[in-house]
């Protein structure tokens, strides 16, 4: 799929869940916690990341309360080499704004953690389809983090967070692309087989 034609849906989407009135969006946060706490893999340990939603992402804040007491949440950190770490994060902990404008935790370097040290990851998404296949915000950063799972079963388990209203037919996916394990919005939970390693 052309550049051009994956930068026209990335709008049309954000456009899209952007227009989702709060009362609904308030609604759609509980039944995503809903859903991510029943997946068969959902977590009971570890280190399990979500994000900071922005620009009309579905929230996780619901979720993140409901985990259970031997989780240890984090929020994604950008990194010089092109890939994401994790910050141990409390509500009421110390953020900072990353280049983009998105909350970090404001953590020394040495608490950060890598992908394949965490047990679960819920990833934001612009779209999805019914493969599993997820559509960022084209920067990479979750595709190149989690590469590694192209030949390490899971964990980290990859489930992407988002609104019905953000499933397209086809997100058409490039051969980089790391495909999710699960995707779980406000009206359904999808689980998908992973697709054979190379």
């Amino acid at each position: 799929m052309s550049t051009l034609l994956r930068d026209t849906m990335r709008r049309e989407l954000r456009a899209r869940r952007r227009a989702i009135p709060a009362p609904a969006r308030i609604a759609a946060a509980e039944r995503l916690a809903e859903r991510l706490s029943s997946l068969p893999f959902a977590p009971r340990s570890g280190h399990v990341a979500g994000y900071w939603a922005m620009d009309g992402e579905i929230a996780l804040h619901v979720w993140q309360l409901r985990l259970p007491k031997s989780c240890t949440y984090c929020l994604p950190v950008l990194h010089d080499d092109g890939r994401l770490r994790f910050g141990p994060w409390r509500p009421g902990d110390a953020l900072v704004s990353n280049r983009h404008g998105i909350p970090e935790p404001d953590v020394a370097e040495r608490a950060l953690l890598t992908a394949e040290a965490m047990q679960f990851v819920v990833a934001p998404l612009v779209g999805f389809d019914a493969n599993g296949h997820r559509l960022g915000m084209g920067g990479g950063w979750y595709d190149r983090s989690f590469a590694f799972r192209r030949t390490q079963p899971a964990p980290p388990w990859l489930v992407g967070a988002a609104f019905a209203a953000q499933q397209v037919e086809s997100v058409m996916p490039e051969a980089w692309d790391m495909p999710l394990d699960a995707l779980c919005s406000e009206a359904d939970a999808h689980l998908f087989d992973p697709a054979p390693a190379d």
